[in-house]
């Protein structure tokens, strides 16, 4: 390490969004071979899903992912507290409250971001995981709630949270359309207002305020840390996965790493036939690498082959072998 600069070493500098569908312990794997310091999260769990499902297969993570934290969704304090108490156990690093997502089944479960709607029964979530646990308990939310967007709604938010103990607040710098919009169109529709994240960190200096939305480039990203304690990133990372190669360095102070793509994907074939040992297909492994060719020559192939249907019975050497061969 180059430097003891406290901003350099905050944990929270750097993250990958949990993203639903994407960022499950395959894919978090696989963006830790790419960066060792950035914080990763997993998809959202709910408290039912630890309470009543099957919680190894929800929380079960390889060793290799720390620093990672655990997203639940929910709002009734004692189970959070519960679910808490298991992501500590099984050896999370942090666990999360999402108040930030909106589609309709999450708010039929009122929880998400009509959360932020609530904020003392946020701060009673927050105190109970809390009093249950010694790993951070932090929390993801919006900037507003439809079409209200009075910077007071999101300061307000914030200080009643925090006064239940909560010191990191992930801020996806939009607000969140409750009705009219899907998740998709929730994430591109409604305005960014990063000013309004970056006062929020003016009004909470004590704080350590984590900025989300719309950040892409490095040069983004570096422009966000110096208004705000951290940068979450989400898609982008997943489809471009070869930007986080140089995150340690450019961003962490780490000496730099020499790598390049085909030794990544040679580790990633290695875990994949370690899953197919344990019974795990090795497509549901490979689709989160997909994207670590894009823009090289022959990436369209490379793609094509790992994506075949055809080759799904197909050792992942042999795959890898078809698809780095030139065509003819």
């Amino acid at each position: 390490m180059r430097t003891a600069d406290p901003k350099i070493m905050n944990p929270w500098r750097l993250s990958i969004a949990p993203m639903m569908d994407w960022t499950d312990r395959h894919c978090r794997y696989f963006h830790r071979l790419l960066t060792k310091r950035t914080r990763l999260y997993t998809e959202m769990v709910t408290s039912g899903a630890l309470l009543h499902g099957d919680v190894p297969r929800h929380l079960d993570f390889n060793d290799e992912e720390h620093p990672v934290a655990l997203q639940l969704g929910g709002s009734e304090p004692q189970d959070l507290a519960h679910c808490a108490r298991l992501a500590q156990q099984w050896g999370y690093d942090e666990v999360n409250l999402n108040c930030g997502c909106p589609s309709e089944r999450v708010q039929r479960g009122a929880f998400g971001a009509c959360l932020m709607a609530e904020p003392q029964l946020v701060a009673d979530c927050v105190r109970a995981m809390r009093d249950a646990v010694t790993i951070p308990v932090t929390v993801k939310h919006r900037i507003g709630i439809d079409r209200n967007e009075n910077y007071e709604f999101a300061r307000d938010f914030i200080g009643s949270v925090a006064e239940a103990g909560c010191e990191v607040f992930i801020v996806h710098a939009r607000n969140a359309w409750l009705k009219g919009l899907s998740p998709k169109e929730n994430r591109e529709v409604p305005p960014l207002r990063y000013e309004t994240v970056h006062r929020l960190k003016r009004d909470f200096p004590a704080l350590t305020i984590v900025l989300n939305g719309g950040v892409e480039t490095p040069a983004q990203m570096a422009d966000q840390l110096a208004q705000v304690d951290g940068v979450m990133v989400g898609r982008e990372a997943y489809h471009n996965p070869w930007t986080m190669a140089d995150w340690d360095e450019r961003f962490f102070g780490a000496e730099p790493t020499p790598r390049d793509r085909s030794e990544i994907e040679a580790r990633m074939i290695a875990y994949m036939e370690c899953e197919v040992a344990a019974g795990v297909p090795w497509s549901r492994v490979v689709r989160h690498m997909l994207g670590l060719r894009n823009g090289l020559p022959g990436s369209r192939h490379w793609r094509q082959v790992w994506s075949d249907h055809r080759l799904k019975g197909e050792p992942p050497a042999t795959v890898a072998a078809l698809a780095s061969a030139p065509r003819l």
